[in-house]
């Protein structure tokens, strides 16, 4: 069984090095790093987890609460937080809690026994929302979902700003009779992306009619629903903004069973640009927004928290564009 002074010699650094570097590696220059990372895999070290936890008083352990493991773009996230823990050294244990507030409480809890040093959370609900004012409150980054109260470091979309950007995008191709499916009613994302809406649609000098208006839940048969409505509709829209992209392509399987084509009889624009959005027919347009990154500065300004470290910003704004793509045209002059 190979120890920390194999991995010591063959990397050519003291045992103190190794144990840095193991236990606190942005602590370490980077092709020290390098050299004690490589002859770890060359020794077949493990370290006593154990006891580098007793002694750290850590557990190595982060916990994201994620509201919705099967929705794509929440898949991302979790992408480029489990990249961002491995590399830092820690473990991100996953819990898909379905939005159940009492389970996003259960597993957050883990902080407080010591099975986890801090929770990064999804949806917009404080699982410590019963600590007091003044209470020290655990490491958490609230990120994608932001909390209003303000207590927690977030990173966030300016998703008001995107929706009206798409929106407006539209109203440059000619269109005037857009629909809206929104996302769950409670969602500060919805919320956000329906005032995008209506304030491109204000600026425009366009009524805001909320008969175009109908309420999802970011799935694929709320789509499929919403498309269904709109379509059906005396005077239906031209173009139809869906609020995420799986919404979205739900919409386009409907527009296809009424025999219309996409952009040429309705534009369709979706939001998030998940891998899938490119690879549809016609391909989305859609807003991009850089989901692993969100995951990866959550654990990264988590793990600063943890450590006690100052954070350069407690609000982060990550950032959009367009991405036009097949599913939009200018409208058609009949």
């Amino acid at each position: 069984m190979s120890n920390i002074r194999e991995v010591a010699r063959l990397a050519g650094v003291s045992v103190a090095t190794v144990s840095r570097t193991l236990r606190s590696p942005d602590r370490v220059l980077p092709q020290t790093r390098e050299k004690v990372n490589t002859a770890v895999k060359q020794a077949g070290y493990r370290p006593n987890l154990m006891a580098v936890q007793f002694r750290s008083q850590k557990t190595g352990n982060l916990v994201i609460l994620v509201p919705a493991i099967a929705n794509t773009f929440f898949a991302q996230v979790i992408s480029g937080a489990q990249r961002a823990a491995q590399a830092a050294g820690y473990r991100l244990l996953l819990c898909d809690t379905q939005g159940r507030e009492e389970v996003e409480r259960q597993f957050a809890e883990l902080v407080y026994a010591h099975q986890a040093d801090g929770v990064i959370q999804l949806r917009a609900y404080d699982p410590f929302e019963t600590a007091t004012s003044g209470a020290v409150l655990p490491p958490i980054v609230n990120a994608c979902e932001v909390i209003s109260n303000g207590r927690y470091p977030t990173i966030s979309l300016d998703n008001l700003a995107a929706a009206k950007a798409l929106t407006t995008y539209l109203i440059t191709l000619g269109h005037r009779r857009i629909g809206l499916i929104k996302g769950s009613r409670t969602s500060p994302l919805t919320l956000d992306r329906l005032a995008g809406y209506r304030k491109a649609l204000r600026e425009a000098g366009i009524r805001f009619d909320k008969e175009l208006v109908c309420h999802g839940d970011f799935t694929l048969n709320a789509g499929f629903i919403g498309a269904s409505k709109m379509l059906a509709m005396a005077h239906r829209p031209t173009a139809l903004f869906c609020e995420n992209d799986e919404m979205a392509i739900g919409a386009l399987k409907r527009i296809k069973e009424e025999g219309l084509r996409v952009p040429e009889d309705i534009s369709l624009v979706g939001f998030d640009d998940i891998p899938m959005a490119n690879y549809c027919d016609p391909p989305l347009t859609t807003i991009s927004q850089p989901a692993e990154a969100f995951g990866e500065r959550a654990v990264e300004m988590l793990i600063m928290l943890i450590e006690k470290k100052p954070l350069p910003a407690r609000h982060v704004v990550l950032p959009f564009e367009i991405t036009a793509r097949g599913s939009t045209a200018p409208l058609a002059i009949v």
